[in-house]
């Protein structure tokens, strides 16, 4: 009912809430819940779950994770082996680091959760509620609630270094 399904969408074995809007995507084995957006270009994998009022953006890959209600992963992230609460909003190319070489791991995020442009969360991990990640942060320990994570490297800039390293390249 009311659901928009737009060109060149794959769905496959899933289930499609009420008012939603899916733009140029593959979901295969996942539940939407009812007014989520999605695509383009989203991928949602199996044993996913997306609850009411999200938002899944362009370049967006969802796997064995269940999305609280009112996130927004707007364009740009991977989101894999994660519990996800309500109302978290993930930035542009954040990765949740599920795997580590031998096997796979678990993130898990409370409500209200600001993940900035360009994290890293290395699984295992867990975010409590109500925490703010820094854009460019790798977080690699527990947040507790309201938590404010920042972990970025000072810029340093070496004059006329670049000269060594452009030889070698060009």
């Amino acid at each position: 009912d009311g659901t928009i399904l737009l060109p060149n969408n794959f769905i496959c074995d899933s289930t499609i809430g009420k008012n939603c809007e899916i733009d140029n995507s593959h979901i295969d084995g996942a539940i939407i819940g009812e007014n989520v957006k999605i695509g383009p270009y989203a991928r949602i994998r199996p044993k996913s779950k997306i609850a009411d009022n999200c938002k899944i953006g362009n370049f967006v890959e969802i796997k064995n994770s269940q999305v609280g209600k009112g996130c927004k992963i707007s364009h740009l992230a991977y989101v894999g082996d994660v519990e996800m609460g309500e109302r978290c909003n993930v930035g542009c190319g954040v990765v949740f680091v599920n795997y580590n070489g031998k096997e796979k791991n678990k993130t898990i995020v409370g409500n209200n959760c600001f993940i900035g442009s360009n994290s890293n969360i290395i699984a295992p991990c867990t975010i409590n509620n109500n925490c703010y990640i820094c854009a460019g942060t790798t977080v690699t320990h527990d947040l507790s609630e309201y938590d404010f994570a920042i972990g970025r490297v000072r810029q340093e800039v070496k004059p006329r270094r670049a000269i060594s390293y452009l030889k070698s390249i060009y």
